[in-house]
């Protein structure tokens, strides 16, 4: 039986309650399940056989690429992805739905919102397009750049937004709360707030509880989002668990293959949370992390830090290796095919390096890079620098082509199914190209 088949069926036995808290013989993780059972969709189901060496269905990829690794994890390959959020997917992969064009496209269309736009489009399940912007707006446009709906926030908005498998989107605002949104329709289903801040207040201490880290969506749905500390929240808004730091969580939290949480704060460290909210290990570094980690296909967590550093870190909490830069590092590794590591500097540069840190290109832009790299599925690296521009990039280092944004491009492009390539910047403009 293929994955498919077997998430079809846990979802029918749960009558369709995936991705809420578990009850009976539902499931949130594989340790609530016995022997070599698993948690797919909510609902323990049987991995495979003994024999390491037999066939195993249960983890082998389907025809949509769908497969479980063998952390138990979903996995989507050459498929669709279930839910969209910063990076790609749950770790930071950096990895883009569909492939760039080696030829530089051309504008279909642009809308114009009220203010900068910090974070990245979201690419919705049915191809709508999310953007949060400085104008307190969250917006949804139509494949065709049509203004679907918009939701007003109390304050500036600066995280990409995250959608859910049922179509739900999770965005954080400024005014210190995460809000989940009826994505077909606009309605706020409910909104959280986090910490104990005050809002309207300006510096270190009013900015604490900022919801602009995040948010992540795990695979039982809970949604992980940063702001004075790491909030974990259930799917219908209440609170799971809250991992305090001593300063503001800026960055997504991304999630490793046996669940555990990495997040990153402006107290110069890189924390491993448990799935159950206590701390595992915690990394200083010598400057604010600003930027949020990822999770290589090596299981290693990669994240930059205001100290100039791009570190390689082993599960264990240990430093593999670092790339001193001439710059803060606020940009999230991405990932190639091959292993290759992507992330840019302030220094101007995008570094791509090998998985033993040695660097095996580097691409001077003009400007300080501060977002992070995207990679298609044919390879094409994609990087926005404050010299107004993007940049399509071979994988060997050579400028395919780059696009005029008109503003800063601080924000990583999205890339849907059909290769529609998707920018926003500084100026508040979202651009399609194809």
């Amino acid at each position: 039986m293929t994955v498919k088949a077997l998430i079809a069926m846990a979802a029918a036995l749960l009558g369709g309650c995936a991705g809420h808290r578990p009850t009976g013989d539902g499931c949130s993780k594989d340790t609530d399940c016995k022997g070599r059972r698993i948690c797919v969709a909510n609902a323990c189901v049987d991995r495979g056989p003994e024999d390491p060496n037999a066939p195993n269905t249960a983890i082998a990829a389907d025809d949509a690429g769908t497969y479980v690794d063998d952390a138990g994890v979903v996995q989507h390959g050459s498929g669709p992805p279930p839910f969209a959020m910063f990076g790609g997917d749950a770790r930071h992969s950096g990895r883009r739905a569909g492939a760039v064009p080696k030829q530089k496209p051309t504008e279909q269309w642009t809308f114009t919102a009220g203010g900068p736009i910090a974070g990245s489009p979201t690419v919705g399940p049915d191809g709508t397009i999310y953007v949060s912007s400085h104008d307190h707006f969250l917006y949804a446009l139509g494949a065709d750049g049509k203004l679907r709906w918009k939701v007003e926030t109390g304050d500036r908005m600066w995280a990409t937004p995250a959608v859910a498998e049922d179509g739900t989107v999770y965005a954080g605002s400024d005014d210190d709360h995460l809000y989940a949104i009826d994505g077909a329709t606009g309605d706020v289903k409910w909104k959280l707030r986090l910490g104990d801040c005050d809002p309207k207040g300006f510096g270190p201490e009013s900015s604490r509880c900022d919801a602009d880290g995040g948010p992540t969506i795990g695979a039982d749905g809970t949604i992980y989002v940063g702001g004075d500390g790491v909030h974990a929240v259930w799917p219908d808004g209440a609170l799971r668990w809250k991992f305090t730091t001593a300063e503001h969580v800026s960055g997504a939290p991304a999630i490793g293959p046996d669940a555990t949480i990495y997040a990153t704060s402006q107290d110069d460290a890189v924390y491993a949370i448990a799935s159950d909210g206590t701390k595992k290990w915690e990394l200083r570094t010598r400057g604010d992390v600003d930027t949020a980690a990822s999770v290589g296909p090596d299981g290693r967590i990669y994240v930059g830090s205001d100290d100039d550093a791009i570190y390689a870190i082993e599960a264990d909490g240990i430093v593999a290796w670092k790339l001193v830069t001439a710059g803060d590092v606020r940009s999230t590794p991405a990932f190639g095919d091959d292993g290759t590591i992507y992330a840019g500097s302030y220094d101007g540069n995008l570094y791509a390096m090998q998985p033993n840190g040695q660097v095996a290109w580097k691409l001077a832009t003009a400007d300080k890079i501060h977002g992070s790299a995207a990679v298609a599925t044919n390879g094409v690296v994609l990087i926005g620098s404050q010299d107004d521009h993007l940049y399509a990039i071979d994988p060997d280092g050579v400028v395919l082509w780059y696009l005029d944004a008109g503003g800063d491009v601080d924000a990583t492009a999205a890339v849907s199914a059909d290769g529609t390539l998707y920018l926003a910047g500084d100026d508040g403009v979202v651009r399609a190209f194809r």
